[in-house]
Order: C-alpha cells, then sequence, then structure tokens
C-alpha cells in the first residue's frame, strides 16, 4: 500500500503540473489572441480535466494512508508514529492529521476537493473559472511536492518492523480532535479558493464586482468552517488541557485567528465595494493578505519557529513555504502594479458619520488587531534574530492591547447598522441611538448595584472594569441589532395580520444577507458576554482524604472514594465528588487522571457541571506522594456556555446569510420611508 500511495501522489504532481502550465498557455494564447498549433480553448479543457484527475490521485493516496493505519502497517514510518493497535477506530481515522505528513496530505486532499467543486462548477464563467483553477492547481503543485520530496507519508520504517506503533499523542484521544482539525483545515485550505478568484480577475481585468458575487458562497463557507474549527479548538483546551481556561494566545491558536480577521474584515468591506464601487485595491489585498496568513500558520507549525502545545516538530519543510510565500507575494505585488488602474474606486468617503465610515472603521480595527497578533506570535522570533534570545511575550500583554480593541469593534457593530449610506443628519442620529445610549446606562448601573467594582482600593481593576464596559456595550449593541429586527417587522405584522414571531421571520427571508449578518452579530455579543465573565473566576486548590470536603461559590464537593482502572490504551485514576449546594447533594462528578501504555504520557480528563450562570470546574490534579490522597482543583468560571451559544448563534446567522432571499415578486409590504433607513429595502421600496 505504501507503493501504491507514493505512485498516486506522484501521478497527483504530474496531473497538478500539467493543469497548470498547460492552463497558463491556453489562457495566453487567449487573451493575446496568439496563434497555436492546438485549440487554446482545447488545451484549457484537458488543463481543467488534469485537475479532476489530480484530484482522484490525491483521494487513492489519502486513502491508502488511512487504510494502512487501519490494518496496522507499521512498516510505514508515519503509521508506526502515530497509530498503534489499541487505539480506537475514530482516532484510527484521526491519525491522518495527528502528524505532519499526513496532516499535509489531508491539505492537498481538501484543495484537491475544493478544486474538484470548482472545475465542475466552470460553466457558470468559463474565463474567471479557468483563471482560479489555473492557479489552485499551482497552489496545489507545491503541496504535492512537498509530499513527494520533503515529507513524504508512505516513507518506509528503516529497521526491523516493530510488532505495535507509539499511538496517538493523548491530548488528541479527545471526541473533539476528530472534528476540529478537519473543520480547520476546510477553512485554512477554503481560502485559497477566493484568493484564486481574486488573483485570476485582477490578471484579467474582470469587468465590475461580480468576482466577488461568484466567490462570496466559497467566502462565507470557509469563514464559518474556521469559525468551527478554532470554536471547537478553545472548547478542546477548555476540556481537556486542565488549566481553566479556552484561549491562551499560543502561537499556533493566534496563527488559525490571524486570517479569520482579515477574512472578516473582507466580507464587510465587499459590501462598499458591491454598494459604493469603493475600498476595490483593499478588497484585493485582504484577501491576498488572507491567504498569506494561512501560509504563514501553516509555516509556524511545521518550521519549529515557535513552541507550542499545537506545533510539530522542527523540520526543513519550513524552508519550502518561505519560499512559496515569496513567491505569492510577489506574483501578487506584481499583478496588482500592472492592474492597478482597474481598482480605481467610483466614489468616495463623504462623511465621517456614515455606514461607509463605519465599515472603513470596522476594517482598520480588525487590521489593527491582526497586525497586534502578528506581532506577537512572531516577536520571539524577531528578538532572537535581533539580539540573540527570545523574549516571550505572554498573554497579558495580548489581553492589554486586544481587550481595548475588541471592545471597540464590538461597538462598531452596534453602529454601523444605526447609520445611513453617504451621510446621516443629526436628527436621525438622536432618534436612532437614543435607546440603544439608553441601555448602555442602565447596564452600567445595574452592574455597580450586581457588585462590579472597576475601582479596588482607589485604584483601578482592570478585570472588572473591561467587564463592565464589555456588558455595557453589549446591551446597547443587543438593543440596537433587536430594534432594527422589530421595526421591519412591526410593519410587516401590520400590514400583514401576522404575528410578531412570523413577521421577523418574513423579514429575514426577504434579505438574508443583513439579517443572517445582524444575527452573526448576535452572537458575537452573546460570546462577548461569555468572554466577560472571566474576570469573576475563583479557584482553589486542596488534597482531600475520605470524607474531605472543598467549598467554592455555592458548591461543597465531598471526596467519596477514588478507584482504578485500565484498558488496552491506558490506565485511568478517579476521584468520586459528591457536590452539595444549600445543603442537599445535587450531583457527583468525576475527574480522570489517565496514563498511556504506549508513551507513558499522562493526560486530564476533566469532569464539568455547567449551567447559565457559570461552569463547576473540577481537575483530578493526581495524588499527593507522601500520603497517597488526591489533589482536587476546583474552579468556577462565570458565564463560559454562553461562548458555545454564542458560536451556535453565530453559525446560524452564517447559515442564514447563505440561503437566498425570496424574489421581489413576493416581497410586496412597502415599509414607510424613514430619515435613516436600517431596513434594506428592495429595488422600488419595497421590503
Amino acid at each position: 500500500m505504501a507503493a501504491f500511495g507514493s505512485f498516486a501522489l506522484l501521478i497527483a504532481l504530474a496531473l497538478a503540473a500539467y493543469n497548470l502550465l498547460a492552463g497558463s498557455l491556453a489562457l495566453r494564447w487567449i487573451a493575446t489572441r496568439q496563434a497555436a498549433a492546438v485549440s487554446p480553448e482545447r488545451l484549457a479543457d484537458t488543463a481543467r480535466r488534469a485537475g479532476i484527475a489530480g484530484f482522484l490521485a490525491v483521494t487513492a493516496a489519502a486513502f491508502a494512508l488511512i487504510w494502512s493505519v487501519f490494518t496496522n502497517d507499521f512498516s510505514i514510518t508515519y503509521i508506526m508514529e502515530h497509530s498503534n493497535r489499541a487505539l480506537p477506530g475514530a482516532y484510527k481515522f484521526s491519525a491522518l492529521w495527528s502528524g505532519q505528513e499526513g496532516s499535509l496530505l489531508l491539505w492537498a486532499w481538501l484543495l484537491g476537493t475544493y478544486g474538484f467543486v470548482l472545475r465542475l462548477t466552470h460553466k457558470t464563467d468559463v474565463k474567471l473559472y479557468a483563471y482560479a483553477g489555473t492557479i489552485l492547481a499551482g497552489i496545489q503543485a507545491f503541496f504535492l511536492a512537498i509530499l513527494c520530496f520533503a515529507a513524504p507519508p508512505f516513507a518506509l520504517w528503516q529497521g526491523v518492523i516493530p510488532d505495535d506503533g507509539n499511538g496517538l499523542n493523548p491530548l488528541l484521544q479527545y471526541p473533539e480532535m476528530v472534528i476540529h482539525p478537519p473543520l480547520l483545515y476546510l477553512g485554512y485550505v477554503g481560502f485559497s479558493v477566493p484568493f484564486c478568484f481574486a488573483l485570476g480577475a485582477l490578471m484579467m481585468r474582470y469587468p465590475g464586482e461580480k468576482w466577488i458575487k461568484v466567490t462570496r458562497l466559497w467566502t462565507m463557507v470557509t469563514w464559518l468552517f474556521l469559525s468551527a474549527g478554532i470554536f471547537l479548538g478553545m472548547h478542546w483546551a477548555y476540556a481537556v488541557l486542565g488549566w481553566g481556561g479556552y484561549w491562551g494566545w499560543d502561537p499556533v491558536e493566534n496563527a488559525s485567528f490571524m486570517p479569520w480577521l482579515t477574512g472578516t474584515a473582507f466580507l464587510h468591506s465587499v459590501m462598499m465595494q458591491e454598494k459604493r464601487g469603493m475600498m476595490k485595491s483593499w478588497n484585493v489585498w485582504l484577501i491576498f493578505s488572507t491567504f498569506l496568513l494561512t501560509l504563514l500558520g501553516t509555516l509556524l507549525t511545521r518550521a519549529g519557529l515557535v513552541s507550542s502545545v499545537h506545533a510539530f516538530a522542527q523540520s526543513s519543510i519550513g524552508t519550502w513555504f518561505v519560499v512559496f510565500m515569496g513567491i505569492v507575494l510577489a506574483v501578487c505585488i506584481f499583478t496588482y502594479i500592472l492592474q492597478r488602474s482597474h481598482l480605481k474606486s467610483e466614489h468616495h468617503l463623504e462623511s465621517l458619520v456614515s455606514r461607509e465610515a463605519s465599515f472603513l472603521f470596522n476594517n482598520l480595527v480588525l487590521l489593527t488587531a491582526c497586525f497586534v497578533i502578528v506581532w506577537g506570535t512572531l516577536f520571539p522570533v524577531l528578538s532572537e534574530y535581533v539580539v540573540g534570545n527570545k523574549v516571550t511575550v505572554g498573554a497579558p500583554w495580548y489581553n492589554r492591547v486586544a481587550i481595548p480593541i475588541g471592545i471597540f469593534l464590538l461597538l462598531l457593530t452596534g453602529v454601523g447598522p444605526l447609520l445611513p449610506w453617504r451621510a446621516a443628519s443629526f436628527k436621525s442620529i438622536r432618534r436612532n441611538f437614543v435607546i440603544p445610549v439608553i441601555a448602555f446606562w442602565v447596564t452600567v448601573i445595574v452592574c455597580l448595584v450586581a457588585g462590579v467594582k472597576p475601582w479596588q482600593d482607589g485604584a483601578l481593576d482592570q478585570g472588572n472594569f473591561y467587564a463592565l464596559v464589555a456588558f455595557s456595550v453589549s446591551a446597547a449593541v443587543m438593543t440596537a441589532i433587536l430594534s432594527e429586527f422589530l421595526r421591519g417587522a412591526g410593519v410587516i405584522a401590520r400590514q400583514t395580520g401576522r404575528n410578531i414571531v412570523a413577521a421577523t421571520w418574513l423579514l429575514t427571508r426577504r434579505n438574508t444577507r443583513r439579517y443572517g449578518g445582524y444575527i452573526i452579530h448576535i452572537g458575537v455579543v452573546i460570546i462577548v458576554i461569555g468572554l466577560a465573565g472571566s474576570a469573576f473566576n475563583r479557584s482553589t486548590e486542596s488534597e482531600l482524604a475520605l470524607h474531605d470536603k472543598l467549598t467554592i461559590g455555592p458548591y461543597t464537593l465531598e471526596q467519596v472514594g477514588a478507584t482504578q482502572d485500565s484498558n488496552l490504551n491506558y490506565n485511568s485514576e478517579y476521584a468520586l465528588l459528591d457536590v452539595y449546594q444549600g445543603g442537599k447533594k445535587q450531583f457527583q462528578m468525576a475527574p480522570e487522571k489517565r496514563v498511556y501504555l504506549t508513551t507513558g504520557q499522562p493526560q486530564t480528563m476533566v469532569a464539568i457541571h455547567s449551567i447559565p450562570s457559570w461552569d463547576l470546574y473540577v481537575v483530578y490534579e493526581g495524588t499527593n506522594p507522601s500520603t497517597g490522597q488526591p489533589i482536587i482543583k476546583a474552579i468556577l468560571n462565570p458565564l463560559v456556555s454562553w461562548i458555545w451559544v454564542g458560536f451556535m448563534v453565530l453559525a446560524f446567522g452564517t447559515l442564514v446569510a447563505l440561503v437566498p432571499a425570496l424574489s421581489p415578486a413576493t416581497a410586496s409590504v412597502r415599509v414607510p420611508a424613514r430619515t435613516a433607513p436600517t431596513e434594506p429595502a428592495l429595488k422600488g421600496g419595497r421590503l
């Protein structure tokens, strides 16, 4: 099977190279109308078919590796290092992306899958899709070249073939790790497609904004995949690592967040180009930057530049990525300089108090956040290069900078919908902002009464202060968004006789893009509320003998027993804890510590009891060597569950935005004009 997989990768590389060369020649001949011995259209079609065949070849290679995992073929070095006989089936499958070579093969397969779908839909716009498919073939050829020559997944073990493998990294033996990496890769790899469309459209001087409309679906789906991957990673870190948090500003966490920020900025600013013909150069460079940041993230993970629990071992493929990034950047700059006259804006910013300005500020804030994270992530590398030793930037530095940026960005999500295009009058501003401002100050008062103290002993308590601001701004933004729904739904309810829920749904269906975006913003508000709860975390730790108790918040934990268990994969120890509230037993928790047999590595399995107000988070830290008693750490994390709820709302909003809106023929309810329209009417003044 190793020979079959290696041969399949070589065939895939040859097909990708042919797709790139034949496609480039065909497009060149078509653009210059140059005479050729072969019909350019026919040559372009053979290039497209080669891309489809390449997908089949990569699929065969991926199947070969998975087959080798399930058949315990330890003659393959990758299988020996990342699997073993006792590994459960689901984790055997996830071995495909648990190591460097396998994860690169997954990347190449997903890239081939995206290319397969793109090439099947080429008749949407044959020439634009031909450009995009050819550029995508170049990216595919790069990854396949790495798999064939630098990081071969089917390399054979040198020496006596072992009877069993080393097993999967214990950190990866958790249900979410079966789906978290593929979702993250779907997002990372998926941004290649809008990049190819943007670069191709610029190369061919594609007229108008049609390329944005063509790629909108690709970009939003990719963004959703990346969002899901990030939040599943957060939940995995929360449930497995045992430190009580979910985001530690780890370099590889940052690497996934950076393209998410620029991708989010792109999704916002394309509206400016579609509606006002503005920010064309900005949008092109946003999508170029997003793709380059996905490559940078991959470089950080694989080149050993940074220390991370997520990173692979140091390898030589970092050089490959540096060279490829340099080539991509050079091509982008050259194409932009050559075609920059095609990107002139049709209109200019007329007022700083307008929806255009809110989009611009939104982009600037997102890019500022991205720059801060890039700087913090690369600072150890830069400091080692300049002064000879690594200076690490920790979570406190990120929090000091990123939290104010995040709150300002949240504020913009509420301000933007209340502003009209071009310019706003003072009267409309006063009318639209009164209720959100009231909601802000009411929340401030409620928080202060509830005991949120931004000043402690005459000094500013940053945690409480930022939490107070976050809660208050969240209330104002939520009020602003809900008022948009209620105003439009109220008009529909009055004119159709529907109840307010049905009217709201009809309103959303008539402009899914706008109101799906509002639902996404509601999800972001809920996430911010969940994040703000971390300012009030409490923790305690104690060694508990039998029937000893530990108290945290409203809970009392009593140790009622400890037990051990074992299977073919690991040995485990449990602490059994009865949890009391108000003097009554409510439930039992069983935090666990595992030791995996093949590697001897320990693994924490956290016990979590979640309610809307907080999570009771309990960690079994091991036993005291001198007494043999379990050491228990308990943490009370307020509002954490709202982070996961917020993501689900965000995902739902994205799906709504992807659904085609009702046709104008069915949107027949008129809405009275307003000084600062916040409900988007269809042509003709209709919803």
